[in-house]
């Protein structure tokens, strides 16, 4: 937990002391969603947290159920959208790939989408590296903060909590120690010594803040969107996890069904209370008749409780939840054996997951390509507009968030290579019958290898023929 709290700040303006102080209100005011946002993506709901207080012993109020429901929202859309790199108009960018290396921004990228869809945005932070470099950093809600323009339709300005120290005073608790201040001309680092706040300023020609958000379903009212574990989602997590805790208790109470016993003198009473357990696994129970009345002792057992009203709640919620969020009902562990469900089928119910995919790629493709046009003029020392045509013609590239098969796009890439014979020796062609960018560099240097030993073997031919001529 990162406790924000930034007094006067020597070096600041009055304006930029006011919005770094509007900026931590809000950093703080989200605090409290992020936290449960967290929660339910960990899985660590306890049944005080969902029950109605009607069947579910408050005894067992710190019993917690796992449920990964929440993590399974997040991860199953987020595992769709892979960022593959940058191309320009010539293809390739030799610039854009080192930055991509350097900063390892696809194995980022993969953290920061899983932080969008979590928290509902993630924020990109850029600063110049004094090798000449530029640094990308991605950072959650959790960590960062923003003030929306909507004249501007971008950040107006933001910070981001760079490195953090214990509290001195509270376990588990973190102080900043280094935030960055993003405006349209300058990044602030805000450096505390622990007790005082001093500003170093770092002026840019970008003309905006160095800051680019990547938001996930936004509106009108919320441009930095809305998370996919919303209420709704939480409110379905909750039922499961009531319902799993109802069939567990249940299923204890089966375990042991309830057994009673008539007639029995004060003796046989003692003896039975005494060893309880012993007198429900002994597989013969043994009693002479009451004295007192003459009559015979009645043993008998109470019916047995059905779990299937359990079973058939946990698998409609379970159905409603895959419906809300898109997944199919066999990512939610709906399983029917009896009458398995047909690949056409699956594919069929992943449609509304493909199309999240896309809606999400679309918009951290925008994202990207503003992070990436920031990148190139920072490691040149130019404002935007000074960029050239082909630094500016360049777009992100994602892999298909349908997940084909190696052999429907191996198949589609030798039909399309059938009738332009040039794809063939591209390496999108080597891509979609299933080759990485490992294999692929592998193959491109071996067959350069090649026509370089075939160039030589001709060149000593045409040097033997020469002398045979002679």
């Amino acid at each position: 937990m990162i406790s924000l709290a930034i007094g006067k700040v020597d070096g600041l303006t009055a304006e930029e002391q006011k919005a770094v102080q509007e900026l931590v209100n809000v950093y703080n005011f989200h605090q409290s969603a992020n936290a449960t946002k967290d929660k339910y993506y960990e899985g660590h709901v306890a049944l005080e947290d969902v029950n109605l207080g009607i069947a579910l012993p408050k005894d067992l109020k710190k019993m917690e159920v796992g449920c990964n429901w929440g993590q399974k929202a997040v991860d199953v859309l987020a595992a769709r959208s892979m960022f593959d790199g940058f191309v320009s108009s010539s293809g390739s960018n030799a610039a854009l790939a080192g930055l991509v290396d350097d900063n390892r921004l696809i194995a980022e990228y993969g953290k920061a989408c899983r932080d969008e869809l979590k928290y509902g945005c993630v924020f990109a932070t850029l600063s110049a590296e004094p090798t000449g470099g530029c640094r990308i950093r991605f950072h959650s809600p959790t960590t960062a903060a923003a003030l929306w323009s909507g004249e501007k339709g971008r950040i107006a300005c933001g910070l981001a909590i760079i490195d953090t120290v214990p509290d001195n005073d509270y376990t588990g608790v973190w102080q900043p120690r280094l935030v960055g201040f993003y405006t349209d001309t300058a990044v602030i680092m805000l450096r505390s010594d622990g007790s005082r706040w001093s500003a170093y300023r770092q002026p840019h020609r970008m003309g905006r803040p160095l800051m680019e958000p990547m938001i996930w379903n936004a509106t009108s009212d919320k441009p930095f969107g809305r998370s996919r574990l919303k209420r709704p989602i939480r409110t379905l997590i909750d039922d499961y996890i009531r319902t799993a805790a109802n069939a567990t208790i249940a299923l204890e109470f089966d375990t042991t069904p309830q057994k009673y016993i008539l007639g029995v003198t004060d003796e046989q009473y003692d003896v039975i209370i005494g060893d309880k357990f012993r007198t429900y696994v002994g597989s013969l129970l043994a009693a002479t008749s009451n004295p007192e009345t003459g009559e015979n002792p009645v043993f008998g057992q109470l019916a047995q409780g059905n779990l299937s009203p359990h079973t058939e709640k946990m698998r409609m919620t379970a159905t409603q939840f895959a419906a809300a969020t898109g997944l199919t009902v066999t990512d939610v562990g709906v399983v029917n054996d009896a009458n398995p469900t047909s690949s056409d089928a699956i594919l069929a119910q992943s449609q509304t997951l493909v199309l999240l995919a896309q809606q999400l790629n679309t918009g951290n493709g925008d994202a990207l390509r503003s992070i990436a046009m920031m990148a190139q003029a920072i490691e040149r020392s130019v404002p935007p507009e000074e960029l050239t045509d082909e630094e500016r013609n360049i777009a992100p590239h994602f892999k298909n968030p349908a997940m084909p098969s190696v052999a429907v796009t191996a198949d589609a890439a030798i039909k399309i290579a059938s009738s332009r014979k040039a794809f063939a020796d591209t390496d999108t062609f080597l891509e979609m019958i299933g080759f990485d960018q490992a294999d692929i560099r592998r193959i491109k240097a071996q067959e350069q290898r090649v026509r370089g030993q075939q160039v030589l073997m001709e060149m000593d031919d045409d040097a033997n023929n020469s002398k045979g001529l002679e």
